[in-house]
């Protein structure tokens, strides 16, 4: 076995956990679909993470061939995939069996959570090419970094439940862009 196969075991592990959370939330929320308030930009975010996920994973493929591994850059892997993990655990709340779950009141309340998370998240995957190559990211994809991260800054800031929407659709798009023009093929 490889460098990158032995330590992309737990990397894998912790990203198949994050699909598993987002997962479970919406088999839960169809299982109880009758004591759940709906909000559509949960299941917009949630499809958007899964989407986050796959990618991540579809990514870290290009790192195969690197057999100069430090911890430090594996450190950089691992919290990337863990904060990814944590926003995965926030997007559905904790179904129970015997109270009304209303999704709007739940996404407002783990709001500055969710997205104080999603900007560390995006600062450390700048900081991954850093690490790893001693560069920054590429132009288009350092971009597109810098889209999200002002965006969710200020989902951090606004309550705003107009922006919170748009915010779920733009970012469901965008980040369907930036995979198809920047990760349609394995490298």
């Amino acid at each position: 076995m490889d460098e990158f196969s032995y330590l992309s075991v737990l990397l894998s592990i912790i990203l198949g956990l994050a699909i598993t959370q987002i997962l479970q939330g919406l088999r839960a929320r169809m299982l109880s679909h009758a004591r759940v308030q709906p909000y559509w930009p949960t299941q917009v975010w949630a499809a958007t993470l899964l989407l986050v996920c796959t990618q991540t994973w579809w990514a870290l493929f290009d790192m195969r061939d690197r057999h100069d591994w430090e911890f430090n850059q594996f450190a950089v892997l691992l919290t990337q995939t863990v904060l990814l993990y944590l926003i995965a655990g926030l997007v559905y709340p904790d179904f129970g069996e015997e109270k009304v779950v209303d999704l709007r009141a739940h996404y407002f309340q783990q709001r500055k959570r969710v997205f104080s998370l999603f900007v560390v998240a995006v600062l450390v995957s700048i900081c991954r090419d850093l690490v790893l190559d001693h560069a920054l990211p590429e132009r288009a994809n350092l971009i597109f970094h810098g889209v999200f991260l002002v965006t969710a800054s200020v989902a951090i800031a606004t309550a705003n439940e107009w922006y919170h929407k748009l915010l779920a659709l733009f970012t469901a798009g965008t980040f369907l862009f930036y995979v198809s023009s920047l990760f349609t093929r394995l490298r």
